[in-house]
């Protein structure tokens, strides 16, 4: 049996993550901030990729346990469940980890739980796992969708999408890279910034870290390019009127020339959003807390619109550990709020329609409906103006992909009101 010993501040904070998060129903992020709020960096950078990768990886990790374990997961107590998560991932997927460090404060997260009962189960199964997690991990095929799903740890859905509408190639991909930590990126509001500037998208950096400083007074804003690359398709202009359907947390919103109101129906994100046009000094935003589709009659006539709709999420999974787990599609939700759009839009203006996801059935479905309806259409010029990120199939709209532009992966097109 393992020997009595210390836990670390990084282990016993990503613990707690994963149990909010998966006992709970809690937001990886948020939780994350609130049990590491004590830690040094180093700790809390520690914490941050044992609680996000194990978060992530919990179906790869659940099989290896139940394998090797031969008990079913969803059976045992939850701060078992989190244990032997937690060890499994630092066993199978990371490098450097001593493996007694692994199993043995594991192990001890289980006695401080007052589960001495399960001390001694926990501790064979995490010597199973050390003798044999990360071969079988490795082993694991990925021939088929679902095959893949078990291996990358993914929703079969979610497989099955990708495979379908990628490739199985391209769909192996993108699995791997939205395993991956995500690049760190900020938009330089003024002044200057330590990093690598984009190339192709004007104010986009690339930063080893976030300087908190900065965000504080304003000068830089933690967004990712993708994120910025569909601000700056609105294109706006002084003297213009544009209207942002679901403005929270405000990144876009504040790129935007010319006066803006920005929509957002949730209370207290529409607050944050006060704040973010405050901090960003963005003076011609204001902020309107209401449902985008169901606006006061006196916004309307707008030049331009931006529906950044909610969605599935399924392009920015790398920074959200635990969406993959709650991920759903929003078409209806999403046709409803470009309706609305578009009828606030005066006829010649444009409406700029995007997600964070990759899935037809939220993007180029969505679009297809509201062409098809009479409504709008596509603007071909779209696709020229940012040749590096043009749909592949699509070419009069855009699509970044994570395995490939190394960002987020975001679909936009650019509609012209009928």
């Amino acid at each position: 049996m393992a020997s009595r010993s210390q836990v670390s501040p990084a282990r016993r904070a990503a613990f707690a993550v994963l149990q909010r998060v998966f006992e709970d129903g809690a937001f990886a992020d948020r939780a994350l901030r609130s049990e590491s709020a004590a830690l040094d960096d180093r700790d809390r950078a520690l914490a941050q990729q044992l609680a996000y990768g194990s978060v992530q990886r919990a179906r790869t990790l659940d099989h290896a346990i139940e394998t090797l374990g031969r008990r079913p997961v969803r059976k045992l107590d939850p701060p078992v469940r989190a244990a032997l998560r937690l060890g499994c991932y630092q066993l199978a997927f990371l490098d450097g980890v001593p493996r007694y460090a692994a199993v043995n404060e594991s192990v001890e997260l289980v006695r401080k739980a007052r589960l001495e009962r399960a001390v001694p189960f926990t501790n064979a199964v995490l010597r199973r796992l050390a003798d044999g997690a990360r071969e079988l991990c490795e082993s694991l095929p990925e021939g088929t969708p679902e095959e893949a799903a078990l291996r990358h740890s993914y929703p079969d859905w979610v497989a099955e999408t990708w495979w379908r509408e990628l490739g199985a190639d391209e769909a192996r991909a993108l699995m791997r890279a939205q395993n991956a930590e995500p690049e760190t990126a900020v938009r330089l509001v003024r002044g200057a910034v330590d990093g690598s500037e984009d190339a192709l998208i004007p104010g986009a950096w690339v930063v080893e870290r976030v300087d908190e400083k900065a965000v504080a007074e304003g000068r830089v804003w933690p967004q990712s390019r993708g994120s910025q690359l569909v601000g700056h398709t609105v294109g706006s202009l002084p003297g213009e009127r544009t209207l942002d359907l679901c403005a929270a947390p405000g990144g876009k919103a504040t790129m935007l020339a010319g006066e803006v109101v920005a929509v957002e129906v949730d209370e207290a994100r529409a607050e944050r959003l006060e704040k973010t046009v405050r901090r960003l000094g963005a003076s011609d935003v204001r902020v309107v807390h209401a449902d985008g589709r169901e606006l006061p009659p006196e916004l309307d006539g707008f030049d331009r619109a931006l529906v950044d709709a909610p969605c599935s999420g399924l392009g920015v999974l790398a920074s959200r550990p635990d969406l993959r787990w709650r991920a759903e599609s929003l078409p209806e939700l999403q046709l409803e709020l470009l309706r609305a759009a578009i009828g606030r839009v005066r006829p010649g203006g444009a409406v700029i329609y995007s997600t964070c996801t990759i899935n037809a059935e939220e993007n180029e479905a969505v679009v297809d409906a509201v062409v098809g309806e009479g409504l709008v259409s596509t603007d071909p010029k779209l696709g020229d103006e940012w040749p590096a990120f043009r749909h592949r199939s699509r070419p009069e709209l855009l699509q970044t992909l994570p395995h490939v532009h190394g960002t987020g992966g975001f679909f936009v097109a650019r509609l012209v009101v009928r």
